[in-house]
């Protein structure tokens, strides 16, 4: 069995003051470790946080999402985290799911776990236009990394000690899912699916990636592979 202050929960945070304290709070109730890397917040999100068991640290400068994720692994690793996993601030994650991915891991012998909406037994009101735009975007993804999940851009993942060791995030914004996905096929290391609930709310709706942001994404990532 698992003590789950050994699964660390790293939530990155930018100007999440509305809900960043329900989404942490929801994940402490579990009893896992939770690391908020707070990444140039200007909306007092670091008051939110107030009083909570949490360890709390705050880029100087805002360097984007994949930054404040490896800032929260490096520093996980060094306080011996088992496993690591990946959780946005805006709500949309639901924390009963990460008992059933390191289940899933263990059951499977992977080194990463990628949540997913859109396999059976997964649940989500994601809209019928986004759902086309996450499904265009896995085929993107298939044709950077060779690898073809049923879900693009899910910022829910799992990760073991050996996919933390083998994973580091260079790609500081918008395409840093993609490169964690490079990363998992370069070093060979073995990846599942886990189906999860996401649901939108109208925050997490208009703080999330719009369907326009595709044209951005694929520009960065022809320029990822070009300079990468």
């Amino acid at each position: 069995m698992n003590d789950n202050r050994s699964i660390f929960v790293i939530i990155p945070c930018y100007n999440e003051a509305k809900v960043v304290r329900q989404t942490v709070t929801g994940v402490l109730e579990k009893g896992y470790t939770v690391v908020v890397v707070d990444d140039c917040s200007r909306d007092g999100s670091k008051k939110q946080l107030s009083g909570l068991p949490i360890y709390y640290m705050r880029h100087r400068v805002n360097m984007g999402q994949g930054a404040a994720l490896q800032t929260g692994i490096d520093f996980a690793k060094r306080k011996g985290a088992k496993y690591f996993v990946t959780f946005d601030a805006d709500g949309q994650h639901d924390s009963n799911d990460i008992p059933g991915m390191v289940e899933f891991l263990e059951k499977e012998n992977a080194d990463i776990v990628f949540g997913s909406r859109f396999l059976p037994g997964a649940q989500t009101n994601v809209s019928r236009s986004r759902s086309f735009a996450l499904n265009f975007g896995r085929y993107i993804n298939f044709l950077v990394s060779g690898i073809m999940l049923s879900d693009s851009f899910n910022g829910l993942r799992l990760l073991s000690t050996t996919a933390a060791e083998k994973i580091r995030v260079r790609e500081n914004r918008i395409i840093h899912p993609v490169e964690i996905l490079l990363l998992t096929a370069s070093k060979k290391l073995k990846y599942a699916e886990y189906p999860v609930k996401i649901h939108y709310s109208a925050y997490s709706k208009a703080k999330g990636l719009k369907n326009k942001d595709g044209i951005r994404i694929l520009f960065e990532i022809v320029l990822y592979k070009i300079f990468g």
